[in-house]
């Protein structure tokens, strides 16, 4: 989520939607207009990327820093890789649709309700049962249930990984075509981030 806001506020500095402090210095760059869909693209984009570095950084420090005996490390880097861009487009599609509300929706969504429903701290049989219904489709449970099953149940299906592998391809496509099918939505109604160039008088005669 955090990574989602980040890549959203620099592509809009880049494209003068944003101002780019430093300090006491200010610099608007030329507005650029990018349609909704391109907007979305390019933070997609960019998020799996991320979602790569993030992940291996993540595995340095368990790994190399507190010690985390991982013999699976290729596909914990992997599972990483997907559930932090699966959650990263997730909050992007949020941003996209709900624009200037969007980090606090995503902080309830991926924050505020996924913590307390991911099993990880808690059983999810001793939460309460709208906590428990949470867990089916929540984020962090399905993360909590893969890393689990990767570092202590020898990376086994029927572990919990096969679910979370299940789960968290089918979250990064839902949030991939909502955003999708939504900023085209706005994109044909009109609904642009940036006026539109104002037309050149044609000469008469």
């Amino acid at each position: 989520m955090l990574g989602a806001n980040v890549i959203h506020l620099q592509v809009d500095t880049a494209l003068g939607y944003v101002a780019n402090d430093k300090g006491p210095f200010r610099v608007l760059k030329p507005l650029q207009h990018a349609s909704r869909v391109h907007h979305f693209l390019v933070c997609s984009v960019l998020m799996v990327v991320l979602s790569m570095v993030t992940s291996a950084l993540a595995l340095a420090a368990a790994v190399g820093v507190v010690g985390i005996d991982a013999s699976h490390l290729p596909m914990l880097w992997l599972f990483g890789t997907c559930a932090t861009a699966a959650m990263g487009v997730t909050a992007l599609a949020l941003l996209a649709v709900f624009g200037t509300p969007g980090p606090i929706v995503s902080m309830l969504v991926l924050i505020g309700l996924a913590i307390p429903s991911a099993g990880a701290t808690i059983p999810i049989q001793a939460l309460p049962d709208f906590y428990r219904f949470l867990a089916e489709f929540e984020p962090f449970r399905q993360v909590v249930d893969g890393v689990r099953s990767i570092l202590y149940f020898g990376a086994r299906a029927d572990a919990g990984l096969g679910r979370a592998w299940t789960m968290v391809g089918i979250g990064f496509a839902v949030s991939l075509v909502l955003g999708l099918v939504l900023t085209r939505l706005y994109d044909r109604r009109g609904l642009h981030r940036s006026a539109a160039q104002l037309a050149q008088p044609v000469p008469v005669g």
